[in-house]
């Protein structure tokens, strides 16, 4: 027979309703209650991450994030060619939408502009 473990198995070596691992815990996927929507920093980084997933590319930023009807929208920026200067490489803006858990339902490009780029005052 197995003796109990750190982990908080039994003798026999099956798992008790008290053993708890790094999946067990809360993670990063399920901070999501039933009923209620996704922090604005967990948007964030969910628009991010579903983003780059979908373009290969890292973005780098997140420049706006605000509560809708059914969830989330964000925009992202992405580096889509890096040239020599930096202050010439080619970004895009990308807005994002996303349901009430974070997950990505639409996205699409808004803007391209190159990285040394300010926007005009308005």
């Amino acid at each position: 027979m197995k003796a109990a473990g750190r982990s908080g198995g039994t003798r026999d070596g099956s798992r008790t309703s008290k053993d708890t691992t790094s999946e067990d815990t809360t993670s990063e996927d399920t901070t999501h209650r039933a009923g209620r929507r996704v922090s604005a920093p967990r948007a964030m980084r969910r628009a991010a991450e579903q983003l780059q997933e979908l373009l290969g590319r890292a973005p780098e930023s997140v420049s706006a994030v605000q509560p809708t009807d059914n969830g989330w929208q964000a925009d992202v920026e992405v580096l889509e060619l890096e040239r020599v200067p930096g202050t010439t490489s080619v970004m895009a803006s990308y807005r994002v939408t996303l349901d009430e858990e974070g997950e990505l339902l639409a996205y699409e490009r808004i803007r391209r502009y190159t990285r040394g780029q300010i926007d005009p005052r308005q």
